[in-house]
């Protein structure tokens, strides 16, 4: 496949990934606000001028925009960012005021505006409880095999047969959980509490960071103790357990995500990791070419992303309305206009410029900035 062609395949692949899930978090919005009374004027994928849409018989125009990286549902009254009563709101007839968005207590508004990213966890939810009743899941006891010579662990003085119990107070259910904590935590000291011959034993050891490069030559730095498990296989997992592994499968998720940013905001990982809509994409380009399955992981793994940067307390964001919620809850009356109105456009400031950013960096990953200099020298 060619240059264009992979480019090609690669927003087709992203589209194709990003679509429904923005249709999914749109859709929590709609629902519950219809739920709560709230008339829908529009349902949009995308934003922009209109490529195609029809009006449903309540009057809510469904429509596929131009740019394609977001989505929104703009419900009756909804006529500014902050979502205040305006003169226009109050010039309108009593029966329609009653169907607006502002009309609403502040408990139904705020149910509103969680549903969209509650539903992008429910739908990893459901994907991944569906995947562990069809195929179960990796399972390897946390049993060391082999100690590699020279590496952390047999610097850390680990043994073959010594049974990790917790990696800095982590509990490790099985040899899996070890490899994915290591691997995200390179060139950092970890205490292991371990079994050793029937014994608590408790050793420090720091897992040395190595470069790792897939199968498409994306590289990731990553750490590693040097050990390898005893035999594993697929197990099934019991009906009753299936709700529960679910949630903490993507609870996890969260969490390395909330580990990762911390680790670049205090220095521990470069913030070249940080990646947006071009890097998606070329994701999504290269796990299209491993089969639907890795797809569809890839769709849990942004599903969770989108439901958790959402809920960032960050103004634009469904966060930044839900803190808003919560003053008012408290104070008992709305918080100014004015102040949303700065809070809102220093939100949108503040996500303009972490979109340059990530976008630099994709295109810095992609290779783009050294064709440049090449062409320049």
């Amino acid at each position: 496949m060619n240059a264009l062609g992979g480019f090609v395949w690669a927003v087709i692949s992203f589209l194709l990934v990003i679509g429904p899930l923005i249709f999914i978090h749109e859709m929590g919005h709609y629902l519950v606000g219809r739920w709560c009374g709230v008339k829908a004027e529009a349902f949009s994928i995308g934003f922009g001028k209109e490529v195609f849409g029809w009006t449903d018989k309540r009057g809510t125009r469904w429509k596929l925009a131009a740019l394609p990286l977001g989505g929104y549902v703009r419900f009756a009254g909804d006529m500014n960012p902050a979502s205040q009563p305006s003169p226009e709101w109050l010039a309108l007839p009593a029966e329609e005021r009653r169907q607006t968005f502002q009309a609403k207590p502040v408990w139904q508004r705020f149910l509103i505006v969680l549903a969209g990213p509650a539903t992008n966890f429910l739908f990893a939810f459901v994907v991944i409880a569906g995947v562990l009743m069809t195929y179960g899941e990796p399972v390897t006891p946390p049993v060391i095999s082999q100690v590699m010579p020279n590496s952390a662990a047999a610097t850390a003085g680990l043994q073959p047969g010594d049974r990790i119990v917790s990696l800095n107070g982590e509990k490790t259910r099985r040899f899996e959980d070890v490899g994915f904590y290591t691997a995200l935590h390179p060139d950092m000291d970890m205490r292991i509490d371990l079994i050793r011959a029937g014994r608590p034993l408790t050793l420090i050891a720091h897992a040395r960071a190595e470069t790792e490069t897939d199968q498409f030559g994306n590289q990731t730095r990553i750490g590693r103790l040097g050990i390898r498990p005893t035999g594993g296989a697929m197990q099934p997992v019991p009906l009753v357990e299936v709700p529960g592994r679910s949630v903490d499968l993507v609870v996890d998720s969260v969490k390395t995500t909330l580990t990762a940013i911390g680790q670049i905001i205090g220095g521990e990982r470069s913030a070249k990791e940080l990646s947006g809509p071009v890097g998606m994409a070329k994701v999504a380009g290269e796990q299209a070419t491993l089969g639907w399955f890795a797809v569809v992981l890839l769709m849990v793994g942004i599903s969770i992303n989108l439901g958790f940067i959402n809920l960032l307390p960050i103004p634009m964001l469904d966060g930044g309305h839900l803190l808003f919620y919560i003053v008012e809850a408290v104070r008992r009356k709305p918080v100014e206009p004015q102040v949303q109105e700065w809070a809102f456009r220093s939100g949108l400031a503040l996500l303009l410029c972490l979109m340059l950013f990530v976008t630099f960096n994709d295109l810095g990953s992609a290779g783009l900035w050294q064709k440049l200099a090449g062409l320049i020298g």
